[in-house]
């Protein structure tokens, strides 16, 4: 089904593509480890992986309170397992992180685009709000003066907004 049958329009379906297309790419790009951690990620973020976690602990612990008949205590004391899960903790943690920066990663390129757009999009508004402006004129058109209507007409400058959003913050 297509997504202008959804009420959708074309321009909009072309961007859901590209951009399905472009996180295609990006995953596709991504290295032998990356995708190995991301997997791992996947996983350890899962209940089968609690699940697995319940039975074996379950059963360590089981066995070395003597409640299964027939399997000797190997680890009574329980240090083999704190250092077993102290160790998978290590591992495990580190391979959230690698995924977490990959997905910052892409939310920062996401931010870039969003932020570069936004200042494409005040620029071009800040040119048609003169072109409305001068039609206005043009065609005898009585337009009320007030203050936002000429800060509209500017164009602002993106570093000395940010600028002066860190000089505020500081």
């Amino acid at each position: 089904m297509a997504l202008s049958d959804l009420g959708l329009s074309d321009a909009l379906e072309n961007n859901i593509k590209a951009l399905a297309e472009r996180r295609r790419a990006e995953r596709a790009r991504a290295s032998r480890q990356e995708r190995l951690a991301d997997a791992i990620t996947r996983f350890v973020g899962s209940m089968m992986f609690v699940y697995l976690h319940l039975a074996i602990v379950g059963l360590w612990i089981a066995a070395n309170i003597g409640a299964l008949p027939g399997v000797p205590r190997f680890d009574p004391t329980f240090v083999i397992l704190a250092t077993s899960a102290s160790v998978e903790a290590i591992f495990l943690s580190t391979f959230v992180l690698i995924s977490q920066n990959r997905m910052q990663e892409a939310a920062d390129k996401r931010a870039d685009l969003d932020l570069h757009i936004s200042l494409l999009t005040e620029h071009e508004l800040t040119k048609l709000a003169v072109v409305v402006h001068a039609i206005a004129d043009r065609v005898g058109a009585r337009v009320q003066e007030l203050p936002e209507v000429a800060e509209i007409e500017q164009d602002i400058d993106p570093e000395r907004v940010l600028d002066e959003i860190e000089a505020r913050e500081h």
